[in-house]
């Protein structure tokens, strides 16, 4: 993929971000992640997928991804209003799951799907996103392991971006590397610079290939920044330096993209970006209120008696 069509998915993801963060303070979304900062590390190893087999799964924040995968933001957005199971796009079809908001929790449904896509021998890979904050977590271990051990095809893809919320990386990363662990469980690491998009697609690019023609998972460690809060509710500037920003923000991804592009190219990237923000911002304002009964649908594939009877008093309650 050239670089102006990642720099074009960037600039998209980085004003939707920044509506989403208008539109939390407005009060018309509860809460956000903001990923300002991590736009290259998640579109460029969202768009070296191949959709027609590959399945990816994220964490909450990553819009970037969403971005490049060419999913329905308004319902992918829609999520953050808690009004349905999932958002109101399709995750099927858009090979993109649902976001999970458990710190390191799409890493395990990764490797199960991947472990599928291996029995039945689809010729499909895996991918999920997580932070260096998650990677310190159990589920995550164990997922490597059993990855490892059965040689799964799944892309580990760790966006290092130097806070787990409130503490620093060198304080709970042991070591100092996500992507140096992966020699203890037998897979593939590779450290890369989060910032300049062209690498990461081509890392992902190369881990992608060689979880599907057999040669096990990878390990990724994307070296980035959260530029932004850790949520719409967290206050950076508690916890690090505002030199410390500023030396980042010079690092930015999508000024280090456009530095290398016509200042055409560049311009009708805005324009793009700004038609698309209004586009989502329109549409999820319009978003009706859902109704009730969906609160009760999709639980289960088989309704359990309990949840039928409160399906039942919700329904008497709506008529006394």
């Amino acid at each position: 993929m050239e670089l102006s069509e990642l720099y074009r998915l960037m600039l998209v993801a980085r004003r939707i971000d920044e509506e989403a963060i208008a539109l939390q303070r407005q009060g018309a979304l509860p809460g956000y992640a903001p990923m300002k900062g991590q736009e290259a590390a998640q579109v460029g190893s969202a768009a070296a997928l191949d959709l027609t087999r590959d399945f990816a799964f994220p964490n909450y924040r990553d819009l970037g991804a969403a971005v490049a995968m060419g999913v329905d933001l308004v319902g992918y957005l829609a999520t953050h209003l808690g009004v349905w199971h999932g958002g109101l796009y399709d995750p099927r079809a858009s090979r993109l799951a649902p976001f999970n908001a458990v710190v390191g929790g799409p890493v395990p449904h990764a490797v199960g799907w991947a472990m599928g896509a291996k029995l039945d021998d689809t010729g499909g890979a895996a991918i999920t996103w997580f932070g260096d904050g998650a990677s310190s977590q159990g589920d995550v271990h164990e997922s490597m392991n059993f990855a490892g051990v059965y040689r799964l095809p799944v892309v580990f893809f760790c966006q290092n971006n130097g806070w787990a919320i409130s503490v620093p990386t060198g304080r709970q990363v042991a070591g100092g590397s996500v992507a140096a662990r992966a020699a203890g469980y037998g897979i593939e690491g590779r450290q890369v610079d989060g910032n300049d998009v062209m690498a990461v697609h081509e890392a992902t690019r190369e881990a992608l290939d060689r979880a599907r023609n057999g040669g096990g998972p990878t390990v990724i460690e994307a070296m980035t920044y959260r530029i932004g809060p850790h949520s719409t509710s967290d206050d950076p500037g508690r916890y690090r330096t505002l030199e410390e920003e500023q030396a980042w923000a010079e690092k930015d991804p999508i000024a280090r993209a456009a530095r290398e592009l016509p200042a055409e190219t560049v311009a009708e990237a805005e324009e793009h970006a700004a038609r698309v923000v209004r586009e989502v911002r329109d549409g999820l304002l319009a978003l009706e209120q859902r109704p009730g009964e969906e609160l009760f649908s999709f639980v289960y594939r088989e309704p359990t008696k309990a949840l039928l009877d409160q399906q039942r008093a919700w329904k008497e309650s709506l008529d006394a």
